[in-house]
């Protein structure tokens, strides 16, 4: 079956029982046992639910995964990879991560005694140069957040492979449709639910799939452990979210670039980041590892933080909000929310400035849009 069929199929049989079409919400904590050590299917909703089941198997499908597991969040998911290693351990990861994903490995993970070496995604060869013979994983996150710089998936899988380590990919920006890095090489993919496979703010979750039965074991292993899993009602709603995601990300992936190109016309506008736009440095790279190029556009305004607080001040379309992914759209200033727990050094390090603004373009009426930017950037041209 094709990508659209599978997210609307996949492992959302009708219900045995009743024949319903959609998947049911098995609101249940605990399943009847048939006698002594003889559990049916299921025994206990922390351990496995039938909704989060048919969740699992759906994403794993659209990442052409042999497994999936289902979480609480996307960085329940993240925490969970890393389960995986043990004091002394060593991983090597691209500098432009989510500022959530930072936070996670430097203050719960580095207090742990597993250190971080920190490269520049854009370069393969220093993924290569960073791994010793401590490392465990390697992690990237394409295209990244906030800036959208990509990492070459088939370069990094390839020397990571070489030393032994897995690759883990934080797919969420690009959503399954857009890139599935198991087919790149990847050994593990994570994602923010939240985000493009929910796609209507209104349900938080996290996925890991992977093809690497060792791995899904140790991890599944720690998911049931430490139970951080989404109740039948999450997975329920993330399902509802997957069958129009193919739908859904062509039109946001159309408004994106069309708000891409009226930004780079604008003066207030000093830069316009988009990887479908021949400008991104990257962009023949988006090209072959890519079937789209996502909907994050992100810029900047030359009058820093005031420039951005009068700016989103003006905004009547888009939301000045936290998170991504949605229907709607949203703006953010990454230097006081996704990204705000690191320094400004840190930021500064990154490339994340005072003046740099992510837009999450939603499937809203493009002219709507662009209208909406438009009268929000003409008071700073004054």
């Amino acid at each position: 079956m094709k990508f659209a069929t599978k997210a609307i199929r996949d492992g959302q049989q009708p219900d045995p029982t009743t024949g319903s079409v959609i998947v049911p919400i098995y609101q249940t904590a605990n399943f009847v046992f048939e006698g002594v050590g003889q559990p049916h299917a299921y025994e206990y909703s922390r351990s496995a639910n039938p909704t989060r089941t048919a969740l699992e198997q759906c994403l794993a499908s659209l990442e052409e995964a042999r497994f999936g597991l289902a979480f609480s969040s996307g960085m329940a998911a993240e925490d969970a990879v890393l389960s995986i290693l043990r004091p002394g351990d060593h991983v090597v990861a691209s500098e432009n991560l989510y500022g959530g994903t930072f936070r996670l490995f430097e203050q719960v993970w580095r207090p742990r005694q597993v250190s971080f070496t920190y490269v520049a995604g854009s370069d393969p060869q220093a993924f290569a140069k960073a791994i010793t013979s401590c490392t465990r994983l390697v992690w990237v996150e394409t295209p990244a957040n906030p800036l959208l710089q990509l990492v070459d998936l088939r370069a990094v899988a390839q020397a990571s492979r070489a030393a032994g380590v897995p690759l883990v990919v934080d797919n969420t920006f690009a959503s399954p449709f857009f890139q599935r890095p198991l087919t790149l090489g990847a050994s593990i993919v994570v994602h923010s639910t939240t985000k493009y496979v929910s796609g209507h703010s209104d349900v938080i979750g996290g996925a890991v799939l992977t093809s690497d039965e060792k791995l899904h074991e140790a991890i599944k292993f720690y998911q049931n452990a430490v139970g951080a899993v989404p109740g039948p009602q999450d997975c329920w709603l993330t399902l509802r979210g997957l069958k129009t995601l193919a739908v859904r990300m062509k039109q946001h992936e159309q408004n994106a670039l069309a708000v891409a190109k009226f930004l780079t016309q604008q003066p207030k506008v000093r830069e316009v980041i988009y990887p479908g736009l021949a400008s991104h440095p990257q962009h023949e790279l988006a090209r072959s590892q890519m079937d789209g190029f996502g909907a994050i556009v992100t810029f900047r305004l030359d009058g820093g933080r005031a420039d951005v607080s009068r700016f989103v001040k003006k905004l009547k379309v888009f939301l000045f909000a936290e998170s991504l992914g949605g229907v709607e759209s949203l703006a953010c200033h990454p230097a006081t929310m996704s990204h705000a727990t690191m320094t400004p050094e840190e930021r500064q390090r990154i490339g994340i400035t005072e003046g740099t603004v992510r837009l999450s373009v939603g499937i809203e009426d493009v002219a709507d849009l662009i209208e909406d930017l438009g009268q929000a950037l003409d008071p700073l041209s004054r």
